[in-house]
């Protein structure tokens, strides 16, 4: 029995670094035995059917780039389920108008709720943590508002990988089943 999931590698294809192409990306992971495998983008946004667990179909796919690419990529995974819940959710889809500024961090846990309880007020934007996603709306661009120089990985003390709303939007509607 297979499950649907969204397979996000992170840092993949920025700058000079790191490049995967997709294809063999594509190719890597069927050999590997997953199945009704598609990326999207060049970004790291694979959607494929696999019989492993979470934990199992991570340390698979990060193994797989090591050996196939020789990069060190933290990956992180959510089911299709979990990927429409995302976006069912939209605790900010009242106040984000542009959805190329509006931001999911996709976590491999939650973060402490002390960590969480401890951020401090929202600067230029919004954020809000649930469960395992922190999402931001960055009125002015990521590299303009404030709150996207913030230094999520420490705040939170996990690191994420973030796509933007219509990324995320496409990707649950890959994984739709």
């Amino acid at each position: 029995m297979s499950t649907r999931y969204v397979v996000l590698l992170r840092g993949i294809n920025v700058g000079r670094a790191r490049q995967i192409g997709m294809a063999e990306l594509r190719e890597t992971l069927t050999a590997r035995g997953h199945g009704a495998v598609r990326t999207h983008l060049r970004s790291g946004n694979v959607v494929l059917d696999s019989p492993l667990g979470e934990a199992e179909l991570v340390e698979d796919v990060e193994t797989a780039v090591r050996e196939r690419f020789g990069a060190q990529v933290p990956v992180v995974v959510r089911t299709g389920e979990e990927m429409a819940a995302v976006v069912a959710a939209d605790p900010l889809g009242a106040v984000a108008t542009d959805p190329a500024r509006y931001l999911v961090t996709f976590l491999p846990r939650a973060p402490d709720p002390e960590r969480v309880a401890a951020l401090p007020p929202a600067d230029g934007g919004e954020y809000r943590v649930a469960g395992r996603e922190l999402y931001l709306w960055l009125p002015d661009g990521v590299s303009s508002t404030p709150l996207g120089a913030w230094k999520w990985d420490t705040l939170l003390g996990v690191p994420g990988t973030a796509r933007n709303w219509n990324t995320v939007s496409t990707l649950a509607g890959m994984a739709g089943l």
